[in-house]
């Protein structure tokens, strides 16, 4: 798939760049799409919730009346879940929630990722750039040109830029991100997908293997 280049001004610039049908033309697998995003989602989950069991719960462990004769049924503590600041039954607990996946089946999930993009035509391919200075409007600007300014946009870089990642990072529909961080979830959650042509290089050497 051949698409054109632009300039940060948004400007055609003649130049023409091959997307490889290895990384955005093949035949997609929605099952390893599903696991790779609740791989993802799995792992950004704390897991630190809690609640408290009978034996932690705070309060006398006095029988709170006799045991027979009072026509209710038989309570012996406070703490039982049946009443009220008793403790919980099978309530939540620390735990982990990450798990793993190979990294075949991931290639596959991210590739069918961008295969996606590319067939719905939403990718756009920009020349290699940076900014001189951290400002938030360079990057306003960047995506306006573009067209882009209602549309939420993930930028992948062939490598870390301070000066771009700053200047992004105060933007609710922007993200940016180095080729090697790219994840199935960031793509499909990204209205558009602005690659570089050295983050192009980078994503083949990576995926077309």
């Amino acid at each position: 798939m051949e698409v054109n280049v632009f300039n940060v001004s948004g400007q055609e610039t003649g130049a023409k760049v091959q997307l490889p049908d290895a990384v955005f033309g093949i035949e997609p697998n929605e099952h390893a799409v599903y696991l790779d995003v609740k791989l993802y989602l799995a792992n950004q989950r704390q897991g630190t919730h809690k609640s408290k069991q009978r034996n932690e719960i705070a309060g006398s462990t006095r029988k709170l009346y006799k045991q027979k004769g009072t026509g209710g049924a038989r309570a012996g503590s406070v703490k039982s879940p049946l009443f009220n600041g008793g403790g919980r039954v099978f309530g939540p607990q620390p735990r982990d929630y990450s798990f793993k996946l190979n990294k075949k089946l991931k290639a596959l999930a991210r590739k069918t990722a961008l295969t996606y993009k590319a067939q719905d035509n939403s990718i756009v391919v920009l020349e290699d750039f940076s900014f001189d200075t951290i400002k938030t409007k360079n990057y306003i600007k960047l995506v306006a040109d573009l067209n882009l300014g209602n549309e939420k946009t993930l930028l992948v870089l062939p490598a870390a830029d301070n000066n771009v990642y700053l200047s992004s990072r105060n933007l609710k529909k922007a993200k940016v991100i180095t080729a090697d961080q790219l994840n199935t979830y960031d793509v499909l959650n990204a209205g558009k997908l602005l690659l570089t042509t050295g983050s192009v290089k980078t994503l083949e050497e990576a995926f077309a293997k």
